[in-house]
C-alpha cells in the first residue's frame, strides 16, 4: 500500500499527526498506523473542553485486532471532537489524514515541534528501505 506523509504534517513515536491550523493543532493518527489495526470497529475520544497534558490518553481506537491509546503530544485544552470518527469508526480507516482527525486542540502555552519529526522522518521511521 502506498501512504500518504503530507509535508506539513508533524509525527510523535506514538503515530499521531499534528496539524497546525491558525494557532490550533488537528491531531489524528497516520495511514500507516491506521492499516496496521486493520479494520476499526470503536473509538472513544476524551471530551470537547477537557484539559489534557502532554502524553496523556485522549481516546482509544478498537480494532478487530487490538485496542490501542493515542496521546497527546502537546498539553492543551480539546477544543472539538470529531463525533462523525465516532459514529463511523470506518471513516478513520477510509481518510485517516482527511475526514478522520480525531480532536482539535488549543495548546496551553508556546510549543516546540522539537520532540515530534518531520513527515520525512516518520516516513523513514515507519517505511525503511
Amino acid at each position: 500500500m502506498s501512504y500518504q506523509f503530507p509535508e506539513n504534517f508533524n509525527y510523535a513515536d506514538t503515530h499521531e499527526y499534528v496539524l497546525e491550523e491558525n494557532g490550533f493543532f488537528k491531531i489524528g493518527v497516520s495511514e500507516f498506523a491506521i492499516d496496521q489495526l486493520g479494520d476499526i470497529v470503536f473509538v472513544e475520544l476524551a471530551d470537547q473542553g477537557a484539559t489534557l497534558d502532554k502524553g496523556e490518553t485522549f481516546g482509544t481506537i478498537e480494532s478487530v485486532k487490538a485496542v490501542e491509546e493515542v496521546y497527546l503530544p502537546f498539553s492543551g485544552e480539546i477544543v472539538s471532537v470529531n463525533e462523525s470518527v465516532i459514529d463511523n469508526p470506518e471513516l478513520l480507516q477510509d481518510d485517516p489524514i482527511g475526514e478522520g482527525w480525531l480532536v482539535i486542540l488549543k495548546p496551553e502555552s508556546k510549543v516546540s515541534f522539537d520532540d515530534l519529526m518531520s513527515s520525512d522522518a516518520y516516513k523513514s521511521k515507519v517505511m525503511p528501505n
